[in-house]
């Protein structure tokens, strides 16, 4: 209600303004109503503040050395073109691509469609072994070391840096001799025992440097009978490359192009013996297409010794995967063709 009369007050001429502020019209009418301009204030205490107690002048250098730097203004430009500087570029969410399969150029069945097995093998029970000869054909260890992913080149390399500065350059070479011998001692003794069909003999087992691996592949060489060839030479004569095939005898009633493999390290998936499955698939394309041997081999079996006589790892590879590796092996051969 006193709003209201006040603002019909303000409303009217001029004069009558006068009126609302005459004190007796105040007293009479508005005995405890003032008015002001400016808010009601309460006294509180003030706060202290912590940082008016610090030592001004002892700090004012420290002050005015941090308050007078100036750094270059950054914008969202800048700070990207900062960060593809420390971080790479920008890898943005893309759904993944299948990459592109590539095709050998000179694609040969893994099995040989025109080779005729007899019905009758050989009479002889003693396993083919075929001398290699001296050719210009490549080798399929040169073709497979020749043709190495940078990726391993890198880490072969860095191995054998790390050697050498452990052992020196003449004790690595005396290290990678030692390795060389005991592969060919080991390879000897599983040759002795396929011939006889016997355990290996007293001085192999008391050989220090083979006793482990023989103890080692124990419990493979149950599984190994029909044994066809011993280290015996290999040629592909259509993709003229050649090789020479540790074992080919059935596995668990399988006939496999085995590979016998020494090592320090536990290798337990076949993925830990890098290019080995393509050294059997070669070996095996060829002896399908060698005229020397009256039959065919679909599978293959690597099996990895240990020197500490621990159970050695048989990677067993079916038609299938002997298949893939064998398309691999060919964009290999075709690598090192067209370097040479």
């Amino acid at each position: 209600l006193v709003r209201m009369k006040f603002l019909q007050l303000l409303s009217r001429k001029p004069g009558k303004l006068g009126m609302l502020f005459q004190i007796p019209f105040c007293q009479k009418q508005f005995p405890y109503l003032c008015l002001a301009t400016s808010t009601c204030l309460y006294s509180k205490k003030k706060k202290v503040n912590s940082y008016e107690q610090v030592d001004q002048e002892k700090y004012k250098n420290l002050v005015y050395s941090v308050t007078s730097y100036k750094t270059s203004a950054q914008t969202p430009e800048t700070i990207l073109e900062e960060d593809n500087l420390l971080y790479g570029p920008l890898d943005k969410h893309r759904p993944p691509v299948k990459a592109e399969t590539k095709t050998p150029k000179n694609w040969v069945p893994l099995i040989n469609p025109n080779k005729r097995i007899p019905l009758l093998n050989s009479e002889s029970n003693l396993p083919m072994k075929i001398s290699l000869q001296k050719t210009k054909m490549p080798s399929v260890t040169r073709i497979l070391q020749q043709t190495m992913s940078p990726q391993q080149v890198f880490y072969l390399e860095r191995w054998k840096q790390k050697m050498i500065q452990e052992l020196g350059k003449d004790g690595f070479a005396e290290y990678t001799k030692n390795l060389f011998l005991q592969g060919e001692l080991f390879h000897a003794a599983l040759e002795s025992i396929f011939l006889s069909e016997e355990m290996a003999t007293k001085e192999q087992r008391e050989d220090v440097a083979i006793s482990g691996y023989l103890s080692s592949v124990q419990h493979v060489l149950k599984d190994v009978s029909e044994v066809k060839a011993l280290e015996s030479a290999v040629q592909h004569e259509t993709l003229q490359y050649l090789g020479l095939v540790d074992c080919v005898a059935k596995y668990r009633g399988q006939l496999c192009v085995i590979d016998w493999k020494t090592s320090e390290k536990p290798k337990p998936f076949l993925k830990n013996t890098f290019d080995n499955p393509l050294q059997v698939a070669a070996y095996i394309g060829a002896i399908n297409h060698d005229a020397n041997y009256d039959f065919q081999v679909s599978c293959g079996l690597i099996v990895v010794a240990y020197k500490n006589g621990s159970p050695a790892h048989p990677h067993f590879m079916d038609p299938d995967l002997c298949s893939q590796y064998w398309n691999k092996w060919l964009l290999r051969l075709d690598e090192y063709t067209d370097r040479n």
